[in-house]
Formats: structure tokens, sequence, C-alpha cells
């Protein structure tokens, strides 16, 4: 059984990144500004061979008024009495402030062990403030750096000295929980639902917008299931994030959105699906996650069966791609309708995990094409020949089909949506790809002879032109025929062979070895005295005729 660990202190001491220390993976958002964490976290930990169910808490303030700061100071004091052993984290550089000495004063007051880390003592700066932790009477302080991870060792062996009775036996691990993201624009009632959902206070609520910034998971039963709750920062339109710790809230959402599996977008029933509603909705069907549309107030709606009705259909029109995702009304405050919330969640996660056979998917498919036969792109009709499932969580199937890139989207629309029609899964997100026979022709490929000439490059292609790779026997024709090419080009080429000059001499005194005798006109040029005759051309008078 893992020790149940509460990282208490009072604000921007270090406890979120000795939090993500221990934890492992930076599950918590850390930032300079103090008073970043307001809920409590938990996480899973370890150290050594010691097991860890962390919590990390909220700064502590000394207020008792009906303020933010006094209800953080009570998760505070409840992460106190559910842990097993209390870490109470100082500032080395700044030393013990009178925060820290009412806070210490508290802890004495519960009956748990309590184990002082004063964190941030990379330094020899931070020696004064370490003695200085002596006088809260809570024993020798721990000197660590939790964010260079100096110190692990000996908070190691503070661990073990204070709860040194530690059961061995590992717990057979249950079924998977369900992980389900709360998701919405600020203040739309995210975490009073999921305090009603679980039946305590478990999490920061007020009347003030952006009081969540973590991803907070909640761990729950329902129905003999386990659940995992997420309780998520509000989401704003992109331009008005402008803070860097808004910023982390929002990748923060974003992550728990895509590590979910079911989706409820919480909505102010007076003001629903508006723009940033619709971004959300669009953003998780594109995640391929299972969505329920959570109309929260429902107490302040007059109409409630029209307007349900109305809502319904506008949601169908502003998302077709979601259209038959289920939408419950409920009032998180008063909890009416509370209860069909869940069974519309288990009933889109089982849609969601669907498996259809083949054979049916292949009949249904023929059923498809003979109400709807596919188009014909450029005088020729795409035939659609077989399909089947490669995956679920979402479904995804793949399409084989003749002409596949020329399958228009409307067709793969109505595909999509009949498939849901037919094997009831509304609202599901859906993944339809449709890929064509490999043909072996296309690419100049044979299964028996000779390869034909054009197979094998000659010469370079011209430049703005495609030319297939060949493969297989044609590759290794073409790759034969460049090399003999290329042992053709790299052997020297032959010198013409040029003919000697010869001397006219006179007939009867050509010397030996001084070249052939010429003949014919040659000869007779070559006599002394002998000239050529010039070509006469014809005069002005000739040429006219006189």
């Amino acid at each position: 059984m893992p020790m149940r660990l509460a990282i208490v202190g009072r604000p921007n001491v270090g406890k979120s990144t000795l939090f993500n220390r221990l934890a492992g993976k930076k599950l918590a958002i850390v930032d300079d500004q103090p008073g970043v964490t307001r809920d409590r976290r938990f996480g899973s930990g370890r150290i050594g061979d010691l097991d860890l169910e962390l919590i990390d808490t909220a700064g502590f303030e000394d207020v008792t008024d009906d303020s933010l700061e006094s209800r953080m100071r009570q998760q505070t004091v409840l992460a106190i009495q559910e842990a097993d052993v209390a870490l109470f984290v100082v500032d080395a550089r700044e030393g013990v402030t009178p925060m820290d000495e009412v806070f210490a004063e508290i802890l004495r007051r519960h009956d748990k062990p309590v184990i002082l880390a004063a964190n941030k003592a990379e330094g020899k700066a931070s020696d004064a403030g370490v003695n200085e932790a002596f006088g809260l009477g809570l024993g020798e302080p721990v000197a660590i750096s939790a964010e260079h991870g100096e110190g692990m060792a000996d908070l190691y062996q503070a661990l073990l000295a204070a709860w040194p009775e530690i059961d061995e036996e590992d717990e057979e691990e249950g079924e998977k929980p369900i992980r389900i993201a709360i998701v919405g624009r600020p203040n739309a009632g995210k975490s009073t639902l999921v305090n009603k959902l679980i039946g305590e206070d478990r999490l920061l609520t007020g009347p003030e917008a952006g009081i969540t910034r973590d991803a907070i998971p909640v761990d729950w039963t329902w129905e003999g299931r386990p659940v995992r709750l997420v309780d998520t920062a509000g989401l704003r339109r992109k331009a008005r994030v402008q803070e860097k710790l808004e910023k982390l809230s929002t990748s923060d959402t974003i992550r728990a959105i895509t590590f979910a599996e079911v989706v409820i977008l919480v909505m102010d029933a007076t003001h629903p699906f508006e723009i940033q509603d619709l971004q959300i909705a669009d953003l998780v069907e594109r995640e391929g996650r299972g969505l329920v549309f959570c109309l929260a107030k429902w107490d302040l709606i007059e109409n409630q069966g029209a307007t349900l009705k109305e809502i319904t259909e506008e949601a169908g029109r502003l998302l077709p791609q979601l259209r038959g995702s289920p939408v419950v009304a409920l009032s998180a405050e008063t909890g009416r309708h509370l209860d069909r919330l869940m069974p519309a969640v288990f009933k889109v996660h089982g849609d969601w995990s669907t498996k259809v056979k083949t054979r049916d998917l292949n009949d249904w498919l023929k059923m498809a094409m003979e109400r709807h036969p596919p188009p014909a792109v450029g005088g020729r009709r795409v035939k659609p020949k077989y399909m089947a499932q490669i995956k679920a969580r979402p479904p995804t199937f793949v399409l084989f089909a003749s002409r596949a890139d020329q399958l228009p989207d409307h067709y793969r629309r109505y595909l999509i949506n009949s498939l849901r029609e037919s094997f009831d899964m509304p609202g599901v997100p859906m993944r339809l790809t449709v890929k064509s026979n490999k043909n072996p022709y296309a690419e100049g490929e044979e299964k028996g002879g000779p390869a034909p000439r054009s197979s094998v490059p000659t010469f370079a292609p011209k430049l703005g032109k495609k030319v297939a790779t060949p493969k297989g026997v044609a590759a290794v024709r073409a790759k034969a025929a460049a090399e003999a090419v290329a042992e053709i080009a790299e052997k020297p080429k032959p010198k013409p062979k040029v003919k000697p000059k010869t001397k006219q001499v006179a007939p009867g005194k050509a010397k030996v070895g001084a070249g052939p005798t010429p003949k014919g006109r040659a000869a007779k040029l070559a006599r002394p005295g002998v000239k050529p005759k010039r070509a006469s051309r014809p005069t002005a008078t000739r040429r006219s005729g006189r």
C-alpha cells in the first residue's frame, strides 16, 4: 500500500515543483507567481523503493472569512487529515517567516507525522535559512532542491523513519477506470457538477470566474464501475488568452481532452452553443473523443420542454459532424436530472468502443450503394469493392475502391452518416479511409516475359516530367542497363586517323616513301606550266539573249 504524502506550506515555496519531481513528470502547473495551485491535486510517485500517493495543496493563507483564500485553506486542512505523512516545505533562501510559524502550530495540533523540508537549498545562501528551520520545533530539517533534485536521498530516509510500517502486499489491479474530461467556458459550472456527482466538496467553487487552473483528476465509482473525472480550467477564445498562466491552463485542458475517452461539454443553459462552445466541440471531434452536451443551470429556464427540443435541433444544425450526440439538461446546484448524465456517458462510451464485423459491413455497403450509387467522375464511375474496420476508439474503417482518390467528399459523408444510422452509433466521431487496390501494371511490372523497352531508361528525362520509378524485374534490368551505359562512357574514345600531306613533284621524280603518286586530274595539274582553267562567267548580253 503506498504512503499518502501531503505536500503543504505557504505560497511559492516550491510545493508543485517537488510534486512533479516525486511524480516523475510535469503534472502540476508551475510558475513564479505565488498562488498558482488552488485545488488539491492527487498523483502517484516513487522515491527509491517507496511508492507514494502524492497530494499537492494550495499555499496556506491565515484567513477564515468567506474569501477564495479561506476556501483554499480548508482544502489544505482536508489534505492533512487524509494523509499519512505531512511534508512541510519552507523556503531556505527567505528563511522562516511568521506565516511558517503559524502553519507549524497548526500541524502540531494534528496527530500526523511531519517532515520538515527546506527547499531551494542548492547554494551557500540557503545555509542560514536551513539553520532557522530548527526553531520551528518539528525536528531536523531536510535540505533539498526540488528544481535540481538534490537531497532526495535524505528525504527518502526521513520518510522511512516517519512511517516505517509499510504494507508491501500489492493490491490486485481491477478494471481500468473510464477517463471523462469535463470542459467548457469559464464559470459554466464544471467544478460544481463534479462535487455534486461525487457527493463531497472536493473542488473549489464560487462566483469568481477562472477558479480552476490545473486539470484535477478525481477517482470515483459509479454503480460498481471505476471512473476518473478530470475537472479542467475554462477555455476562452485564443485571442483573449494573454497571460502566461492562462496559456499553461489552456494547454493542460487540451491535454486532458487528448487523453480522455468521453468529454462532457458543460454549457450555460441561458446562453448555449456560443462560438467558443462550438470550437470546443469541434476540437473534441477532431481528437476523436466521444461527446456529451450538458446544459447546466437548467433551473433558470422557464419553458424547459420546448427549450430542450429547440436546443437539440440547433445542436444537429450547427454541428452536423456530431449529429445525434446526447444533450442532457440538469441543475448541479439542486441535483435535478443529475441521474441522466452518467447513463448517457456510458452509452457514448459503448458506441465509441464498437467493433463491427466485416461481413455485416460489406452487407451494409451493398445496400448503401443500391440506395445511393456512387457518382461518376469524369465519365467513369467510382466502384467501392470491400470494407473493413481496422480499429475502434474511435471507429475507423477502410474502404477499397477503384479510383479512390476521386471519391467526392459528399459521398464520404453519406457513408459515415449511414454507418451511424445503421449500426446505432449516433454522435460518435468516425474515420473513413478510401484506398485503391494495387495495380502492378500501372508501375511497369509484368508477371512474366521480357520487360518492355520503355521500362529501361536510355536517356535522361526532360525537366518537369514525372517518370514512374521501375520496380521488381524492371528495376533490376534498368540498373544493369545504366551500369552498361556508364561502363561505355568511361572507355576512352579512339583518335581519328589523319592522312599525311603529299608534296607535288614532277612525274618521274617521286621519291620512295614520299607518299602515293597522284593520278588523273591531280597528276595533270601537277605538271609544270599547266594552269587550271577559270570558270567563264556569262556576260549580260549573253544572259539577255542578244
